[in-house]
């Protein structure tokens, strides 16, 4: 076949295909055209999972009546005009693609009324081509309603997915946005049914009521705001992130926005799950709604054709600021687990809190005051006093807020683990040498990650040298280890290395899993009760072990008369 240049209809199609993936495609690039149009109501109404039909409605600027067909150009576009303009995107849009690309796979009326005008203007846009255009009555604001959604590419319609599936996306885009912009009262209609509306009164508690349900609001700690970094590079992270206690299987619950815009960020989602490290249980996933605010300079948002990923000048002050921002408020406010908190964790039963919705959960009686009034200020334990110990493996405590029952395995985890990074970080690590050395003996891949982390192993009090083919001679141990399982603990680190981010961190996990800590079915005495929960008092994060299970549970003065019926 020659060379040829292709029909201009086959050229928007394929164009099209880059901007237009699905039918939640279309829900994205339309909302996003309403909110830089300033809107602050919008509804998404969707038919047939999106093929029949989408219409977005909002009350925005509007698009002056001499403008709108041009507006179905491509690269028409009011948020840029020259080369110098990508260096500062301040909007959502400036391509000039969305609209000539829905146009190009779907028949497409517009009806708008700009600002000033009397009337307003209604096209309707076949083929790429407008057919008809007249003056139509409308408010300030713009109506898009497509239909036929790919009807003239078969085979791009016969690899959608079902009608419940391209909905679910369809509400994941609307609901991202409702929770990125908080004062803009959203509204979704799927099949004829109102999936999703919030307030728009510019709460972010309101929104993830309506995304994501009140109990999960309950559980959600505010991230205060605050600058990271210096100079150009500073970064604003603020924000809403999950108690351990909602923690999920799953990824899907991280929302991040750069500059109020909805980005995929694997650098991110990475950030924000270092700061739960030691706080989840293993598989488990963080809930969050992070927004970063940063330079427009200092973010490329146009390296992607949907728009959806993003690259940061200055990728490691970017992790650094919103790892910061997740861990400290987690430290100051995440609470000690209540005994229905922990058993719903861990899969069994659980009673729900009442709340009431008499306002809808919403207003001066509704989850927001019900939010701030059971949020703990900090996560440092009140003073214990020991009652004793239950099933020679829990230790029974009382505080001045009610029972607490603290597992002292898990405890002492905790404290090991916080005492080995603490000697670490000032390079002190306490080592205990072996009246003999021990030969070690390691597989072709441990030795391979023995060789290339041999000194983070030294410098927390593994000495090992050389002997033979794949042995080695070990002659010291981190002193927490020297009544415990050393080769366990070595042989685990060397097995997961090429996972390790942090080996400083790990090492202290493992060192504190592998120590002769306290274990379950171990009788003590009041004495070393005492001590046990005098040390936990002390520790930075007192309610978790270094995997992220709970070592203690709260039984609270109002539940224990609730449940002898004096509340």
């Amino acid at each position: 076949m020659p060379i040829r240049i292709l029909d201009k209809k086959l050229v928007a199609q394929i164009a099209a295909g880059e901007v237009v993936e699905r039918p939640a495609s279309v829900v994205k690039e339309l909302v996003e055209n309403a909110l830089d149009a300033g809107a602050t109501q919008i509804a998404v109404e969707v038919r047939g999972g999106g093929n029949s039909l989408i219409r977005i409605m909002d009350n925005g600027t509007g698009i002056p009546s001499a403008e709108v067909a041009l507006a179905f150009e491509r690269y028409a576009t009011s948020k840029i005009g020259e080369l110098s303009d990508l260096q500062s995107i301040a909007t959502l849009g400036f391509r000039g693609e969305a609209l000539p690309s829905i146009a190009a796979v779907a028949q497409v009326d517009i009806l708008t009324g700009a600002a000033g005008e009397a009337t307003g203007t209604y096209i309707s846009v076949q083929e790429g081509q407008v057919s008809v255009r007249k003056s139509q009555a409308r408010p300030q604001g713009t109506t898009v309603t497509v239909r036929d959604l790919f009807r003239s590419i078969p085979a791009r319609r016969k690899f959608l997915k079902s009608v419940p599936t391209e909905n679910s996306h369809i509400a994941n885009v609307v609901s991202q946005y409702a929770l990125a912009y908080p004062e803009v009262s959203f509204a979704l209609f799927l099949e004829g049914r109102k999936a999703l509306g919030t307030a728009g009164k510019g709460r972010i508690i309101d929104s993830i009521v309506e995304v994501y349900g009140a109990e999960i609001a309950r559980h959600m700690l505010e991230v205060p705001e605050n600058e990271w970094g210096s100079g150009e590079a500073q970064v604003k992270v603020t924000g809403m992130v999950g108690a351990p206690s909602i923690s999920r299987s799953g990824r899907g619950y991280l929302s991040f926005f750069i500059n109020r815009r909805w980005v995929n960020s694997r650098l991110l989602a990475w950030g924000v799950e270092e700061a739960y490290h030691g706080l989840l249980p293993q598989g488990k996933h963080p809930v969050a709604v992070i927004t970063i605010s940063l330079p427009p300079s200092e973010v490329d948002v146009n390296i992607h054709p949907t728009k959806s990923e993003v690259k940061f000048q200055h990728e490691r002050q970017v992790f650094a600021a919103v790892q910061k921002a997740v861990r400290q408020t987690l430290i100051a406010q995440t609470p000690v687990p209540r005994i229905e908190e922990v058993v719903a964790a861990y899969g069994a039963p659980s009673r729900q809190a009442e709340i009431d919705w008499s306002s809808g959960g919403i207003g001066q009686s509704g989850i927001s005051q019900s939010f701030e009034a059971a949020r703990p200020l900090t996560v440092a334990l009140p003073v214990l006093r020991v009652l004793g110990q239950l099933m020679s493996s829990y230790v029974v405590a009382e505080g001045p807020d009610g029972l607490y029952l603290i597992d002292q395995h898990a405890a002492h985890e905790r404290i090991v683990f916080e005492r080995v990074r603490e000697q670490r970080s000032r390079g002190e690590i306490e080592v205990q040498g072996l009246l003999e050395p021990v030969p070690f003996e390691v597989t072709p891949r441990q030795e391979a990650i023995l060789k290339s982390h041999q000194r983070e192993l030294g410098e927390s009090g593994f000495s090992l040298e050389l002997f033979g083919d794949r042995t080695y001679l070990v002659r010291s141990v981190p002193q927490a280890l020297s009544g415990g399982d050393w080769p366990g603990a070595l042989r685990e680190l060397l097995d997961s290395g090429e996972a390790i981010s942090d080996w400083g961190e790990r090492m202290a996990i493992s060192i504190a899993c592998h120590s002769g800590a306290v274990r379950a079915g171990q009788l003590l005495s009041d004495d070393e009760m005492r001590e046990l929960v005098r040390q936990l008092e002390k520790t930075v994060v007192p309610h978790t072990c270094p995997h992220g299970r709970p070592t203690l549970i709260h039984l609270s003065n109002s539940q224990l008369r609730r449940e002898f019926g004096r509340g």
